[in-house]
């Protein structure tokens, strides 16, 4: 770029006395527009280490999760509901949680439910190093391993806070991070019906949707959500099994896409 202003200047310099107005115009908005342009030759858009935040599938699939870090009042309930429908859920454990509450974690387990890691302590994650990532996701996957003998091959940020450190040392850890493209809004306050309409509408194939096992209205709005999606001819599945197996790409959105 530098070479073609230069040129133009001296095209200017050595055409001062036969060049008309026009052509000395012409002359300075070229260098103008050489100057002021971005160089876009060799230079391609950074991009974000992003988590799964839905899931590119053939056919009507989606995921239930529920993160559980403080509160038990509802475990047991929604585990009820969503047996009663055969439906298996992923539940995102804080390690914290699991060692308050291990008869829950066993429940869940027991039950079919996918039990997957939410941190051990539920800090935030942008804050911390790549050592202090590491060691927090492997003593909750340690404590849950510890009772259900299975260990976690899925992560969601506490918070859902993550940066490119976050996401670049969970999958060097071999696990893969989890957000969501419907947020339930349960943990607002949101009545039943509110959530419910929120759900419902918001899902589409490949969706994950948000839930909180502590929220006070999400156990009345879980019975009518399931009845909806699965009138409209979804199949509703742990994420697990809602991940694609193979190569694939994470597009901009945070959708998990088969590569190509």
């Amino acid at each position: 770029m530098k070479t073609a202003v230069s040129r133009a200047i001296k095209y200017i310099a050595s055409h001062r006395q036969a060049a008309s107005g026009a052509a000395l115009a012409l002359a300075v908005i070229l260098i103008f527009t050489l100057v002021s342009s971005p160089a876009v030759v060799g230079v391609s858009a950074s991009r974000r280490s992003l988590p799964v935040y839905s899931v590119e599938r053939d056919g009507k699939y989606a995921s239930l999760t529920f993160d559980a870090a403080w509160g038990n009042e509802d475990t047991e309930e929604l585990i009820d509901i969503l047996t009663r429908y055969g439906v298996r859920a992923t539940f995102f454990l804080v390690g914290d949680w699991v060692e308050k509450y291990p008869e829950s974690v066993q429940a869940l387990s027991d039950s079919g439910m996918e039990v997957m890691n939410h941190s051990d302590t539920h800090a935030h994650f942008a804050s911390l190093s790549s050592a202090e990532i590491e060691a927090d996701i492997n003593s909750c996957s340690d404590k849950i391993e510890a009772i259900t003998g299975v260990r976690p091959t899925l992560f969601r940020c506490p918070y859902g806070e993550y940066d490119d450190e976050v996401i670049d040392t969970v999958r060097a850890m071999g696990v893969t991070p989890i957000q969501w493209d419907v947020d339930s809004l349960d943990w607002k306050g949101l009545d039943a019906a509110q959530i419910e309409r929120r759900v419902v509408s918001g899902v589409k194939p490949g969706s994950i949707v948000l839930f909180h096992n502590a929220a006070e209205h999400t156990p009345e709005a879980l019975p009518g959500i399931i009845e909806s999606l699965l009138a409209d001819g979804y199949t509703l599945v742990p994420v697990s099994e809602l991940l694609l197996a193979g190569e694939y790409d994470i597009d901009h959105t945070g959708r998990m896409r088969p590569a190509v």
